[in-house]
């Protein structure tokens, strides 16, 4: 994968994460929201949607999709400080990067943010999203987290 491909999902990976924290649903909702052709084009936007806010970018995506507000809160009642929309995105693309044979990166995005793991990633009151891409993998590929 070319290092601008890995900026471009690196992006789409942070963004899909800001949208889903701002409607509070879970990743697979954006996921579904969006559909193939939607990701495809957020890939293909990612470089000039650099140049602007995540605010903007997803606004207009919740507007664009018509993503519904919806009730996976998992940041409000966390104790402690939780890791930034970008910090998730960049987890989820090591693991995109590692898991996807090449050419299928979006394929296994949609994936990925649709399985279970993305729900265990995001439930901030735990600390799965703190562990090593490595077990999250397996986990994910496994189908259960790992003991």
């Amino acid at each position: 994968m070319t290092e601008k491909k890995q900026n471009d999902l690196f992006y789409v990976c942070s963004l899909i994460e800001y949208v889903a924290r701002k409607t509070k649903n879970k990743r697979g909702v954006i996921i579904d929201a969006l559909g193939k052709d939607g990701v495809e084009k957020q890939m293909y936007d990612a470089q000039v949607n650099h140049c602007l806010s995540f605010e903007q970018v997803g606004d207009e995506l919740i507007e664009r999709y018509q993503i519904p507000e919806g009730n996976f809160d998992t940041i409000t009642e966390c104790k402690y400080a939780i890791p930034s929309f970008t910090d998730i995105g960049g987890l989820y693309s090591i693991m995109i990067e590692d898991c996807a044979e090449s050419g299928n990166e979006t394929e296994e995005l949609m994936k990925i943010f649709s399985s279970f793991i993305s729900d265990k990633i995001s439930d901030f009151r735990t600390d799965a999203y703190y562990q090593n891409p490595g077990y999250l993998e397996c986990s994910y590929k496994a189908g259960y987290l790992l003991d």
